[in-house]
């Protein structure tokens, strides 16, 4: 005989207090595993294509850690040095811009001059600012990233944590299964499917949107020669998945230090303009299309408020955890909605009386 409704409402919700309270409490202690288990949510379907070409769960898994690590030891000799150089550089760079920009509004409104205009006092503000917060969290974000700690836990026990759920990922979706509540067993499946469509498609697929399109805003900036241009590609790629955001603030960016590069040269500077604007094409009507598809169900509105409330709760950890639970929510309402459309409450007689 399945429990009451009141009970079972208690005992998810009394479930789900006590996952937000230890996401709380363990936030910090949790990033490793929630990294890890990302990473082998998202190659398990690699894994298991090479084991549908013949080879074994074990070896599929060591040519997935073999390519990871190859690509790992490239991405650190290659690209992440010259990724803090041009940071720092930029970070540096900053007063510089805002005192060009103090210049270029002095010579054309004169009364800007005046040491106590608010302008120039905002101005002058900024460009301190700048410079310092952005070191200062720029060294923040170094010193912790090089800290021995951080380095045991980026360089071991993430890939290890990824590493062996990989292994047995297949097995402890077999295992959690068996536990599901015999009476509700198909309905939790059919969320879940729901919800690894929906996680499959948003995560692996806008993953590779924000990849492809941080390449190619990166190499296309650096082919046109503009100063910091991998930094503001890797940016640009990186906030990809908030819709529109990537895009503007790499577009403002890109342009705003094209125009201190090149003024004067608008072809340059329209190149630049010009990278951008095909990077949004490709972005909405092919790379989208094809590996997000339309089917996702995450809301950009939702989505933003999501991260924005995780973000704030739980810091980094409730940004990470904050789409899988933004589509779980918004898979459940669907399913909420469709059984109450079916429902006598929507229904009424009426839809008695058709049936």
């Amino acid at each position: 005989m399945a429990l009451p409704v009141r009970d079972q409402v208690k005992y998810w919700g009394i479930a789900v207090a006590v996952f937000f309270v230890v996401l709380w409490l363990l936030g910090d202690v949790l990033l490793p595993f929630i990294l890890g288990g990302a990473i082998a949510y998202v190659l398990d379907p690699i894994a298991d294509r090479l084991e549908r070409l013949g080879l074994n769960r074990i070896l599929s898994v060591a040519v997935i850690a073999l390519v990871a690590t190859i690509a790992f030891v490239l991405l650190v000799l290659l690209v992440i040095p010259t990724l803090i150089q041009q940071a720092a550089a930029l970070i540096d760079a900053a007063p510089n811009y805002i005192a060009t920009i103090q210049t270029w509004l002095t010579e054309r409104f004169p009364e800007l001059v005046d040491s106590e205009s608010t302008i120039r006092k905002q101005l002058t503000a900024i460009g301190e600012m700048v410079q310092s917060k952005g070191g200062q969290l720029f060294n923040g974000v170094l010193t912790s990233a090089l800290s021995l700690i951080n380095l045991i836990i980026l360089l071991v026990v993430v890939p290890v944590v990824a590493f062996y759920l990989l292994l047995d990922w297949d097995n402890m979706v077999a295992r959690i299964d068996e536990l599901l509540p015999r009476d509700h067993a198909p309905i939790i499946r059919q969320i879940a499917g729901g919800i690894d469509t929906t996680l499959a498609s948003f995560i692996r697929g806008q993953g590779t949107v924000c990849l492809s399109l941080g390449i190619y805003y990166a190499l296309g900036l650096m082919l046109v020669g503009l100063n910091f241009g991998l930094v503001v590609g890797f940016i640009a790629g990186l906030i990809t998945f908030i819709p529109y955001v990537g895009a503007l603030v790499g577009g403002v960016l890109a342009v705003g230090l094209a125009l201190f590069q090149f003024w004067g040269d608008w072809g340059w500077i329209a190149a630049v303009a010009g990278i951008f604007a095909f990077g949004q094409f490709l972005e909405g009507n092919i790379l989208t299309p094809k590996l997000v598809g339309s089917s996702v169900g995450l809301h950009p509105v939702w989505l933003l408020f999501a991260l924005s409330v995780f973000g704030t709760l739980f810091g980094f950890v409730g940004m990470l955890v904050a789409v899988p639970i933004a589509a779980i929510l918004g898979v459940i309402a669907r399913f909420a909605i469709a059984q109450y459309k079916t429902g006598r409450l929507y229904t009424g007689f009426a839809g008695k009386n058709k049936d």
